[in-house]
């Protein structure tokens, strides 16, 4: 009977590892979210603006890959969300207001970054993982084109 409880212990203890090694495969890296933003940029340059939101709005669309989204709005500060990947019920809205875990107001720095000459850059704050839906550090790489920018950021 002890052997039989050793070996399901084992079984358990492979399938959590197995599970876990999973999961972390699933995180993608800084280099995946430029590659991601570069991507949309060039499509937003082939296809126009319409198309593009609803590209990234696509939940089984493009751009979205492993725990990346994009999301794009406006540069001014308190502009729109005009499209999102990981949560469809902030388009439209103003999220210039909006704080992070820890009180940041994580989308006027995006904002900042988008609207300064370099016009690119990452942004550091907490955002709900949509994959593991826990609060989790995020760097997010933002670029501007045109009057707005696009956005992708990767859960450490």
């Amino acid at each position: 009977m002890r052997q039989f409880f050793k070996s399901i212990l084992v079984a358990l203890s492979l399938s959590l590892l197995a599970q876990s090694s999973a999961f972390a495969a699933e995180h993608a890296t800084a280099q995946e979210a430029i590659d991601m933003i570069k991507k949309v940029v060039t499509y937003y340059k082939a296809n126009g603006p319409e198309k593009t939101y609803a590209a990234v709005n696509d939940p089984k669309g493009q751009f979205i890959y492993k725990d990346l989204y994009v999301f794009a709005g406006t540069v001014k500060p308190g502009g729109v969300t005009l499209a999102h990947g990981g949560n469809p019920k902030l388009l439209g809205k103003p999220l210039g207001e909006l704080r992070d875990g820890d009180g940041v107001f994580f989308v006027k720095k995006i904002n900042e970054v988008a609207g300064s000459k370099e016009g690119k850059g990452w942004v550091d704050y907490k955002w709900p993982n949509p994959v593991t839906k826990a609060l989790e550090q995020k760097s997010t790489y933002v670029e501007r084109v045109d009057e707005i920018y696009f956005a992708c950021g990767i859960y450490k």
